[in-house]
């Protein structure tokens, strides 16, 4: 099969989606990739490194597109990459698209085959998502400290204090992947830490394996209220595999947080956790709604691109070598797991989750595989 790597072209995105050393896997297994010069430039792979792994490099982005039967990437495709895709053509990457209905529609049209990392589900984890999960997670207690400094905007709080000082409150909404590295992340600064978690058994453990560092508080809108005055960063971790974010945060609700404080949106991939969240960019990731600092950015993770790289690569070689080695009905055939992944076929969207959010017929992928 022939694999391209086109370079992402969303901005800041620095992220590529194959590494050299899976490129030279796949060489071995039979396979021809084909990369987009500069791909692998933000993340420290220079084309060099991919040439010597047997790559064949190409200069132009439309040509990657062109000749390769399956595309892999990071980022959903943006507008200018919509007509360069192709019935019959495999599209492998992360799109989030019941938050974007335009993207879904334009991919319809296009009639390929939409595989979406985000959600393909293995004893109900989604093994393509928690690397980048996890680095969110992280980043957020350091971006949201980051903020939280009086030059910046913030209220002024360091959240692990100082002795005689007592330090800043943070509040995780969500016990999930993103949500526990936060919370660990923010307990490791010396914060005072709550999580905000529906699931019983999944407060039971983050109460064994936090280690009584973080509070757990079972999820309702009553508690959230009760916890926002007084809370110095929220951090918005909910998900529903494959649907748009839930808006647990109102407005309303935000009025009554103190001046200064900040609110790191996750989810705002899938649409965002607050009704006044909407996406930001690194290189303008922050603005101010009723006195709270948002941090929206959509592709947290690309910030720490060679980290990302490497630890998405690491989850999504062996579906890339199972479709590419079996194609895709025999590869669902060895991995079932992939059916939940295929979002679009053939024009029809197959997954629930994205025909709810856009009111859009929805058809069983296995039947029309």
């Amino acid at each position: 099969m022939i694999i391209g790597v086109p370079k992402e072209i969303k901005q800041q995105e620095n992220r590529v989606s194959l590494l050299p050393s899976a490129a030279y896997q796949l060489g071995k297994r039979g396979h021809r990739v084909l990369v987009e010069r500069g791909a692998g430039v933000g993340s420290g792979y220079s084309d060099k490194d991919y040439e010597q792994a047997g790559a064949t490099m190409l200069s132009e982005h439309a040509e990657v597109f062109a000749q390769a039967d399956l595309i892999i990437k990071v980022k959903e495709p943006l507008p200018e990459e919509y007509p360069l895709l192709r019935r019959g053509q495999i599209l492998f990457t992360y799109l989030h698209l019941a938050a974007n209905r335009t993207l879904t529609e334009a991919l319809a049209e296009s009639g390929a085959t939409c595989i979406a990392y985000e959600t393909i589900e293995v004893n109900h984890r989604l093994p393509l998502l928690e690397p980048m999960s996890e680095i969110a997670g992280r980043m957020s207690i350091i971006v949201g400290g980051y903020f939280l400094a009086k030059h910046q905007g913030g209220s002024g709080v360091l959240l692990g204090g100082v002795p005689g000082v007592l330090p800043g409150k943070v509040v995780v909404i969500g016990g999930g992947s993103s949500g526990v590295n936060a919370a660990r992340m923010a307990t490791g600064l010396g914060a005072d830490v709550t999580i905000l978690e529906v699931d019983l058994e999944r407060m039971r453990f983050l109460d064994i394996t936090m280690h009584h560092t973080a509070h757990t508080l079972f999820s309702s809108e009553a508690h959230l209220v009760s916890l926002l005055p007084t809370v110095d960063l929220l951090i918005g971790a909910v998900l529903v595999p494959g649907a748009r974010a839930p808006k647990l945060i109102t407005r309303e609700m935000l009025k009554q947080m103190r001046p200064g404080s900040v609110l790191v949106d996750i989810a705002i991939d899938q649409g965002g956790c607050a009704e006044t969240s909407h996406p930001t960019t690194h290189h303008d990731p922050v603005y101010v709604e009723e006195g709270v600092t948002h941090y929206c950015v959509a592709n947290m993770p690309g910030a720490y691109a060679r980290t990302a790289t490497q630890g998405l690569t690491n989850v999504t070689h062996r579906y890339l070598e199972l479709l590419a080695d079996n194609g895709l009905v025999e590869a669902v055939a060895k991995q079932p797991a992939l059916l939940g992944g295929i979002n679009l076929y053939d024009g029809k969207v197959t997954q629930p989750a994205v025909a709810e959010a856009h009111g859009m017929p929805y058809h069983n992928p296995a039947e029309l595989l």
